[in-house]
């Protein structure tokens, strides 16, 4: 049987390479552009939800470019990282000539696009949130707190995208809430990658002379700037804040319903569930523990249908 040619196999591969290099399953974070309208009960509403998937589409497409344009930057430091030397550019699967290019029109053509729909304050947001994550790749990744702050702001574009497109206000407590979780799902991240480097690096020290000693973790510059334990308690302190804001929020009697009470009991828990789990060292992969951890699923799904009777009831 005749052998297929290589440059066919890398040219029918090379679009699932790309795909894969946009990283689809962090395009979860921007279901967070639902999160306002639907806190508004305004999701009901076709148009609504119509603009809410419109700006979802956007940002999923701005967030593959930024992720394409970082995967270029970081490719010598990820061929020596042990899980992300598996990536489409670090692995050779998708060139770098490709990567650039697709990178640079999505987040050039991205922002002008939105104009499309008559929304220029999503453009003024898709437009901040393209700058922010081009300055995070380029500079603000290894500067220590400052990498926290960019990613958590990027989260909280998205919050702030949802209400502009379909014209609900922000309160200001849900805007203190989705920062809290936003920061507290970033520091949980960095704390998980300091917890793996320091474990592979540990490894690596203590392995007999002469054995075949495990590589050291290539971890991120900006985590040499931290300590477990700094993270650990800023986590803890923004997991308090996080959770004192939102039973003020769902304990206002003036707008809220009796299941906006009784959801501080899930909300409590996904918050404990979550820290437990970066304790454990999960926390390295958001999207994954949120795809694959069935208990915060749970609670996640209480949480949202609690919340979602005391609105639209």
């Amino acid at each position: 049987m005749r052998a297929e040619p290589r440059s066919s196999r890398t040219a029918r591969s090379l679009p699932f390479a790309l795909v894969r290099a946009c990283r689809p399953r962090q395009w979860l974070k921007n279901l967070l552009v639902f999160a306002a309208p639907a806190a508004a009960g305004a999701l009901g509403q076709p148009s609504a939800l119509a603009a809410c998937a419109v700006a979802f589409v956007l940002f999923c497409l701005a967030a593959g470019g930024t992720y394409l344009l970082n995967d270029v930057r970081d490719v010598e430091r990820d061929r020596a990282h042990e899980r992300k030397r598996d990536r489409p550019v670090a692995s050779g699967d998708l060139p770098v000539p490709v990567a650039v290019t697709v990178g640079v029109v999505l987040v050039a053509a991205v922002p002008p696009a939105s104009l499309l729909f008559h929304e220029p304050g999503l453009t003024v947001l898709l437009t901040c949130y393209v700058v922010l994550t081009l300055a995070y790749t380029r500079f603000l990744k290894d500067v220590v707190v400052c990498d926290l702050v960019a990613v958590s702001a990027c989260h909280v574009l998205r919050a702030v995208a949802g209400a502009v497109v379909v014209g609900v206000p922000l309160t200001t407590w849900f805007v203190i809430v989705v920062s809290l979780g936003a920061l507290l799902v970033v520091v949980g991240k960095r704390e998980a990658e300091l917890r793996a480097a320091n474990a592979a690096n540990a490894a690596a020290d203590a392995a007999p002379a002469g054995s075949r000693a495990p590589e050291p973790l290539a971890a991120r510059e900006t985590l040499r700037g931290y300590s477990v334990s700094y993270l650990t308690q800023t986590r803890t302190t923004v997991s308090a804040a996080m959770i004192v804001t939102y039973c003020v929020w769902a304990l206002e009697p003036a707008e809220h319903t009796t299941f906006h009470a009784v959801s501080i009991v899930p909300f409590i828990m996904f918050v404990l569930r979550y820290n437990l789990l970066v304790d454990r060292g999960v926390g390295e992969e958001p999207e994954e523990v949120a795809l694959r951890d069935r208990p915060l699923q749970a609670v996640l799904v209480a949480l949202v249908t609690l919340v979602g009777l005391g609105i639209y009831l």
